[in-house]
């Protein structure tokens, strides 16, 4: 008879995948179906169908791996606690749409790195197929964003004549006050943060508009002043360069006030999407040779680190922060 296989345990880094995992799709469930329930458009609607058919999946897996790992499954989100599905129509079916789009690609940068966090077999394979239906769901709504002539993209540069080296430091630094032109890095970082603060600043006007407490309103107010002043700072760095930038979603949202979604998971979209964009922030730091640029994202990333900090605060005052798989406070064990 042969040996049964010994299962190995779960790293720290896939009990922490996993874990937030699931606050994300548990979340996404409660928004797509919401969205599913108002969508007019039957191009769009299959769309949605399928991103809450993998948020679905991944609950499922991720209950039965925690479960059989002995691990507490997390509360998440809930459709009966999070949800109000009779309430109108809070975004246009464009603008959902433009939204899967986003988190999709946010979802390949997430897979990518759980495939590279994950140690045991069952857990990269499954991370793996994650990987490979996100990319499906970018296609999808890419494709239809495409055909509707709803995507933005980002500036055409010059084809290259002839191999060039940098020979002036004014290639890194402002001198005098002169900027040489863009780089195609910067071009793309600019015009990928102008588009998701666009995002942001439109998600933040329909949940300021349904937010039941007034100390959350205000801080999703904050949110959009904050948001629209990096599109502006964005934008003037690509008008710089005769470039052009995206407009903005706010056309896209209703006048409706009625509450749509419980201030805990309105409060958790947008401490996802801060998070977010303190990353992008970096990884436009590291590929950008320009000083004044550099300096830009390093100064926006430590005022929405403040405005992330305020978020968590307001988050823990509420009871809404589920306490994340942590390390035996060994201090605590020993005085026991």
């Amino acid at each position: 008879m042969e040996e049964k296989e010994i299962q190995i345990r779960l790293t720290a880094g896939e009990i922490n995948q996993l874990w937030v995992q699931f606050l994300n799709d548990s979340s996404s469930i409660c928004f797509l179906t919401y969205f599913l329930e108002k969508v007019e458009d039957n191009e769009i609607k299959p769309i949605i169908k399928y991103a809450l058919e993998l948020s679905q999946s991944h609950i499922k897996i991720i209950t039965a791996i925690l479960t059989e790992e002995k691990n507490v499954v997390p509360h998440g989100f809930r459709i009966e606690e999070d949800v109000n599905l009779t309430a109108p129509r809070l975004y246009s079916d464009s603008f959902v749409l433009n939204f899967i789009n986003q988190m999709s690609k946010v979802g390949l940068t997430l897979y990518g790195a759980s495939v590279a966090a994950s140690v045991r077999n069952d857990i990269r394979t499954y991370y793996m197929n994650c990987l490979t239906e996100t990319m499906e769901l970018y296609k999808r709504s890419t494709d239809l964003l495409l055909s509707k002539g709803l995507f933005h993209r980002s500036p055409n540069l010059p084809n290259l004549e002839k191999v060039e080296f940098v020979k002036k430091q004014w290639f890194m630094l402002d001198v005098f006050g002169e900027k040489r032109p863009l780089v195609a890095s910067e071009v793309d970082n600019l015009f990928a943060n102008l588009q998701r603060n666009a995002l942001g600043v439109a998600t933040l006007l329909g949940f300021s508009q349904v937010a039941k407490d007034k100390e959350i309103k205000q801080f999703f107010l904050k949110g959009i002043e904050i948001g629209n002043k990096h599109i502006k700072l964005f934008r003037g760095k690509l008008e710089e360069s005769k470039l052009p930038a995206p407009m903005g979603w706010e056309a896209e949202i209703t006048n409706s006030t009625t509450q749509t979604f419980s201030d805990k998971l309105m409060m958790f979209i947008i401490s996802g999407l801060i998070s977010m964009s303190i990353g992008y922030y970096g990884t436009a730091v590291s590929q950008s040779p320009r000083g004044d640029i550099t300096s830009m994202y390093n100064r926006l990333s430590l005022e929405v680190q403040l405005y992330s900090e305020d978020g968590a605060n307001l988050m823990i005052k509420n009871s809404w922060m589920e306490q994340p798989p942590m390390a035996s406070d060994r201090d605590e064990l020993i005085q026991k």
